[in-house]
């Protein structure tokens, strides 16, 4: 009796250590979630790629003459819906192997990413022994004929154990209800817990997946190339970096929506825990001043959702300025582009006279370009529009990471 008693509390302790992973960890394992894995690759591949395609065709045709208003009425009708200006950046290369290596292995064997990988599938197994309406079979009426084995495409049907079928692994497809020919399978309403399906692993086998899981969880957060977070990511405004790491799914809605194409997927520049998330690229788009709409789509909170106002008194970064390279700075030259972007009511950016020599050796008064930093929230633009080209001669670091 006491033996029976300290089971059932060990069995009840697992339950809710099983469950209290669930509730308070799952979201770590969102971004292997397939329906965040289908909406990260439709709007970081599939619509730039097929904004391209469309914008090169209409592009092409746009110069016969009488197809120019129907090419403007077609633009006006998908631009909106369909299209998107977010560039074909390259970790999205990365993201489409993984969406076509899960297919790869789903032709290999059916629904290989719903059995063995997805941890959707694991949550929906766990909670699946107390679904209302479940698998049966009728014993008398069962022929053993094994059509049910064969067409169902989870494997859930055990014809060792009288063709019961594991609540864990069915996805109440209803096939096997379609192959019996005696009809001895249905599906009834049923109340309570399914009986569990035994798994009985050697003692090889378990401490050899009890050693993998712990070497796996140590090597991630003792290996510092794994852990080291880049300091230079600029994240989207009022992020918490472990705020973000922890809710952010990796959807890439905020990349969709973004219209600077500013905000994409960090890959190698993220440490592990940051893979996917997103991270400001101005020199390929800025933070549009009046644009909130990251931290509106965002479906967990991950990036908060601010007013307008809200969103543009939160910092960035600060930009700096490269002298060496900075047209006035570098050359006696004169270049005001990024004190005129600069969005700031007051402009963060300044211009200061300066009596210098030119190529000829002329006196001359330029106007050489200064940070405030006090005023500056490292939106971008600045280094989006510089007009040097590779990198730009004004550059946004995060707080905290300015380098003069």
């Amino acid at each position: 009796m006491t033996s029976f008693i300290i089971r059932r509390l060990f069995q009840a302790l697992i339950v809710l250590v099983l469950v209290t992973i669930l509730v308070f960890f799952v979201i770590r394992l969102l971004p292997l979630d397939p329906i965040t894995m289908l909406f990260r690759t439709i709007t970081s591949v599939f619509l730039p790629a097929f904004n391209s395609v469309v914008t090169t065709i209409e592009t092409g045709l746009y110069h016969i003459g009488f197809l120019q208003p129907a090419i403007e009425w077609f633009d006006s009708l998908v631009r909106a819906s369909l299209l998107t200006d977010q560039p074909f950046f390259w970790p999205n290369l990365v993201i489409a192997l993984v969406f076509a290596g899960v297919l790869v292995l789903n032709a290999v064997r059916p629904r290989f990413w719903c059995r063995y990988l997805c941890p959707l599938g694991a949550l929906l197994g766990f909670v699946s022994r107390s679904a209302c309406v479940r698998y049966s079979v009728d014993e008398a009426r069962c022929t053993a004929c094994q059509r049910c084995t064969i067409v169902c495409p989870t494997g859930a049907i055990n014809a060792d154990k009288g063709f019961a079928a594991s609540s864990a692994e069915c996805t109440v497809c209803l096939d096997c209800v379609a192959a019996c020919p005696t009809e001895a399978i249905s599906f009834q309403r049923q109340l309570g817990l399914a009986a569990p399906q035994r798994y009985d692993p050697s003692r090889r086998q378990f401490f050899t997946s009890m050693g993998v899981a712990v070497a796996g969880a140590i090597l991630l957060r003792a290996v510092p190339v794994l852990r080291k977070a880049n300091t230079s990511l600029i994240r989207p405004p009022g992020t918490n970096e472990g705020q973000l790491l922890s809710e952010c799914i990796r959807c890439s809605e905020c990349v969709k929506v973004c219209p600077t194409g500013g905000l994409q997927p960090s890959l190698s520049a993220a440490s592990w825990e940051g893979l996917w998330t997103p991270a400001l690229i101005p020199r390929l788009g800025c933070c549009d001043y009046s644009c909130n709409s990251c931290g509106r789509v965002c479906p967990t909170g991950a990036i908060p959702n601010l007013s307008l106002l809200e969103k543009r008194q939160k910092v960035l970064g600060v930009a700096c300025i490269d002298q060496e390279r900075c047209i006035p700075w570098a050359d006696g030259l004169d270049c005001i582009v990024c004190e005129e972007m600069c969005p700031m009511p007051q402009k963060a950016i300044q211009l200061e006279e300066a009596k210098v020599a030119n190529y000829h050796g002329e006196t001359t008064t330029v106007l050489r370009p200064t940070v405030i930093e006090d005023m500056c929230i490292g939106c971008g633009i600045c280094e989006q529009q510089c007009p040097l080209d590779g990198e730009a001669a004004i550059r946004v670091y995060p707080v905290g990471n300015i380098n003069s």
